[in-house]
């Protein structure tokens, strides 16, 4: 039976299931943008106050658990939401049409992400999952007059329709082996060796998680998905939807000992390889800056199921060092590209041409772009360096040294297309106009949020004690 403290565990959760009804009634009494945009973030505020409370309550309900790892994801999705939020109020000020209901999917999809980052049980697992996912689906496919944006909708739904029949195909075959769902029941259940069967079903459940956090082979969605999309979907899957479900991935390598056989680590390693080299290499030669971020965010993701091989208590917490300094990174470099778009405009300012000579018409931006991308390749005295010198740590304390070389070659590889894009901001064209911005920008919400998030990088970069302490308090076992 539910208690008040299984509910005091959950309070982040039910506040923002609470604030979507909230714009939902909203919605049908009267719209009016600003004021749904306001509740939205503040709804979001306040289940972020309310984590200490959730933090401290001393049991979980049924089917879920507030641990280490659950605060760190619960706080990390909440923050990145925030962030969407503010910068979603100046994209969709020109889009003609609804634009209250963005903000209603958004809720529902980080309830779901706050519902996936605490799951104890494979039942709640997948609701979460799908909570988080369906919504996603309506945001990519928003400006629906956009060809690209509907293209993007129906991709990823189809696609991720099929994640979810490999993922439960893969759920019925560890339940038909354990007959159990819970996290703990299956624990209990194959302590000893694993056999063909329950390792089958691991796989399939990897093939689903893994098309979600876009690892090779299952990434060839991910271009496409991030071009099309309006940018704060884009920003969104990107951000909440990939730290939710690599949470996922974390807590079933620390709690089902089926995830964490020989067998399926050499395999995890192979996908790794494989993924922090295909994404770097395909980025190399992009023109357009949201494939280009996409097919980054596949090669970071390979850098962190380094962690996932490894193990142990070191891993754990360079796994939340690694989130909390590439979701900062990401947030800016979409950022950036959310100020400078509009679905007035049809498609996004994603092509680099537009971002020729931007430093001299929109420097704060530039200046915002630069240090983000400084930090994803991981150049000192930027955030980005703490989290990719943690996973190269990792990587020669256990001696996987395939992997070392892979992270060195990948980041290499990336310092080419990371350094590509930073010269073209400071290219002036002939007869380009200077300073075409209003310049009262940074007044507005969405460009006081980039300058707090681009601060932020290089604060981490320089002071990253603050991060480090926090990661390592948390309550997280080893893995």
């Amino acid at each position: 039976m539910l208690t008040l403290a299984n509910l005091m565990a959950i309070l982040p959760l039910i506040i923002v299931a609470a604030t979507a009804i909230v714009v939902m009634l909203g919605i049908a009494w009267q719209r009016y943008h600003a004021a749904t945009a306001i509740v939205s973030a503040a709804g979001l505020v306040l289940a972020l106050l309310s984590m200490p409370l959730a933090s401290a309550a001393q049991s979980s309900p049924p089917l879920m658990i507030m641990d280490g790892l659950a605060i760190m994801g619960s706080v990390l999705v909440l923050l990145c939401a925030l962030v969407t939020v503010a910068l979603s109020h100046h994209y969709l000020a020109g889009y003609i049409g609804p634009r209250e209901e963005f903000y209603l999917l958004l809720l529902c999809a980080v309830t779901g992400a706050l519902g996936l980052v605490a799951s104890n049980h494979l039942a709640t697992l997948f609701i979460s999952l799908e909570l988080l996912s369906m919504p996603l689906y309506g945001m990519l496919a928003y400006s629906y007059r956009a060809e690209r944006s509907l293209e993007a909708g129906i991709k990823y739904l189809i696609l991720s329709a099929a994640a979810t029949a490999f993922l439960l195909f893969g759920m019925a075959l560890v339940y038909a082996r354990t007959g159990s769902l819970d996290l703990v029941g299956l624990a209990t259940e194959l302590v000893t060796s694993p056999d063909v069967w329950s390792l089958a079903g691991a796989v399939l459940m990897l093939v689903g998680l893994g098309f979600k956090l876009s690892i090779v082979p299952f990434h060839l969605w991910t271009p496409d998905v991030y071009q099309g999309g309006p940018a704060p979907a884009t920003i969104f899957l990107a951000t909440v939807s990939k730290l939710a479900v690599f949470v996922v991935v974390v807590r079933l390598m620390m709690t089902a000992p089926v995830f964490d056989s020989d067998w399926l680590r050499v395999l995890i390693t192979v996908l790794a390889l494989l993924t922090m080299l295909g994404g770097n290499l395909l980025a190399l030669f992009q023109q357009n800056l949201k494939r280009l971020l996409g097919y980054s965010s596949i090669a970071h993701f390979g850098y962190l199921l380094v962690a996932i091989v490894v193990g142990g208590t070191l891993a754990a917490e360079t796994v939340g060092v690694y989130l909390v300094t590439y979701l900062i990174a990401t947030l800016a470099a979409f950022g950036v590209v959310t100020q400078l778009s509009s679905p007035f405009g049809g498609e996004d300012a994603a092509g680099l041409h537009h971002y020729r000579g931007l430093f001299w018409r929109r420097p704060w931006l530039a200046a915002v772009m630069t240090v983000s991308f400084l930090s994803l390749a991981g150049i000192p005295l930027t955030a980005g360096f703490i989290g990719k010198f943690y996973v190269l740590v990792l990587g020669v304390s256990d001696g996987r040294w395939w992997l070392v070389g892979g992270i060195v070659a990948g980041s290499a590889i990336g310092l080419f297309y990371y350094l590509r894009v930073m010269v073209t901001l400071y290219l002036p064209e002939p007869g380009m106009r200077r300073m075409d911005a209003p310049n009262d920008w940074g007044n507005r919400i969405g460009g006081l949020t980039l300058l707090v998030v681009a601060v932020l990088v290089l604060m981490l970069g320089v002071y990253p004690t603050p991060m480090i302490d926090w990661v390592a308090e948390l309550p997280m076992i080893g893995f």
